[in-house]
């Protein structure tokens, strides 16, 4: 019996450490993105999402309208789009980006693309490459808020000093039923992550 005791006693006190420690990284990603960090750095990141035929979706849209807002107002000299094909035999997300930043006047020669990635983890390794390679140290991270922390965590386990900035018209950081479900999915990655799990 006292042993019985002891192991429910446990599995008690584990899972209730499990769930405060969920529930903390829960409230640091709402915290993040309810938080635009933009400053001056070294460059621009913007992560993908789908693209339709070489369009961008609304969510993609909104994350690059506003990255093209900071190179406007000179945050960096270099925007970085991400995203692979997904399938696609035709185009990628980070040249169905880099398209349109172009089209809406972004110079080409202030442009890298980065085209092979299929997870936000492969995204990072591959950009800090690239800014590695230009001695650089600092970047502007945009994505929808609920991503941040995620992309904050992986750019800090390479050395690189990311700084969060959420796309305001993000269609869904706008649906509160859409950001809670994406909030508590990266909740469950970060999870994974910490477990050593890259995804």
């Amino acid at each position: 019996m006292r042993l019985r005791y002891w192991i429910i006693l446990s599995l008690v006190a584990a899972t209730a450490a499990l769930i405060l420690c969920e529930v903390s990284i829960y409230k640091a990603i709402r915290r993040q993105a309810a938080h635009d960090e933009a400053q001056p750095a070294g460059a621009i990141v913007v992560f993908g999402a789908a693209e339709y035929n070489g369009r961008p979706s609304p969510v993609y849209k909104a994350r690059l309208d506003h990255a093209f807002d900071l190179e406007e107002q000179h945050f960096a000299p270099l925007v970085i789009t991400t995203g692979g094909s997904g399938g696609d035999p035709h185009y990628t997300e980070g040249g169905v980006g880099a398209d349109y930043l172009i089209q809406q006047g972004v110079a080409a020669r202030k442009i890298l693309t980065e085209t092979h990635a299929d997870t936000t983890y492969q995204s990072v390794s591959a950009v800090v490459r690239m800014l590695r390679k230009r001695g650089i140290r600092t970047c502007i991270a945009v994505s929808d808020g609920f991503h941040l922390y995620r992309i904050k965590l992986m750019f800090s386990s390479f050395g690189i000093n990311a700084f969060g900035s959420p796309a305001p018209a993000s269609p869904i950081e706008a649906d509160p039923f859409a950001r809670n479900l994406f909030s508590v999915r990266e909740m469950l990655i970060i999870t994974l992550w910490h477990l050593g799990l890259h995804v």
